[in-house]
């Protein structure tokens, strides 16, 4: 597993203590690998997920720091979204 997703799924648990009730959902870092954050928090894996976002590992951390908005990495297209949208903006709030 690469320093990259290690250092993501110790971020992501973090800004989500306790863990995502909402669904499960996947990020995929573009060349690095993938996380998944549900209930029991985040992990590193490529189980299936209600929702994939995909992006590369600077948007990712600019995401988890604060410095870019996931909603506008989205509109920009610099965040892709596959499946339930809903969930992902529950996500998006979450780490905001």
């Amino acid at each position: 597993m690469s320093d990259v997703i290690n250092a993501a799924v110790t971020a992501l648990n973090e800004k989500i203590e306790g863990g995502f009730d909402g669904g499960t959902a996947k990020f995929v870092l573009n060349g690095e690998g993938s996380i998944i954050v549900d209930g029991d928090g985040a992990r590193a894996g490529d189980d299936d997920a209600d929702v994939t976002l995909t992006a590369d590992a600077d948007v990712f951390q600019d995401m988890l720091s604060g410095e870019l908005n996931p909603t506008t990495a989205f509109m920009t297209g610099k965040l892709s979204v596959d499946g339930n949208m809903g969930l992902a903006m529950q996500l998006g709030s979450a780490l905001g």
